[in-house]
């Protein structure tokens, strides 16, 4: 995993995946299974947990212009959504990791990244 940033409401991560591996489905099924599995939540009709949206979107990296893009917005969602000034005040993500390997300064995103201008993928 590349990035993740959990907020109250939502999530998103940046998965590098086996070569001729595509399976997002598999893998969103037992991550919301191991995660549901301690987490009081009402249920559905069909007995599904309620702490889960049904579907999810992917969307498959084209090279690295688009790879920074899709880092650059995760990091930057907290600030989006106004829980914090700036992406390394937000403790749910993985900003600080990509500071540790050199992807980030911890001083970026006190601004809005121009590259994620007008991008919405909520």
């Amino acid at each position: 995993m590349d990035a993740i940033v959990v907020l109250p409401d939502h999530l998103h991560c940046l998965w590098r995946l086996p070569e001729g591996d595509s399976d997002f489905s598999e893998r969103w099924r037992q991550i919301k299974r191991v995660v549901s599995i301690g987490v009081a939540a009402k249920t559905n009709d069909r007995g599904e947990k309620t702490l889960w949206q049904r579907r999810f979107w992917e969307h498959l990296i084209r090279d690295e212009a688009d790879w920074r893009k899709h880092m650059d917005y995760i990091h930057y969602n907290p600030v989006k959504h106004g829980y914090t000034a700036s992406p390394g005040e937000w403790a749910y993500s993985s900003f600080a990791k990509a500071v540790e390997r050199g992807w980030y300064t911890l001083d970026w995103g006190q601004q809005a990244p121009t590259g994620i201008a007008g991008m919405d993928v909520e």
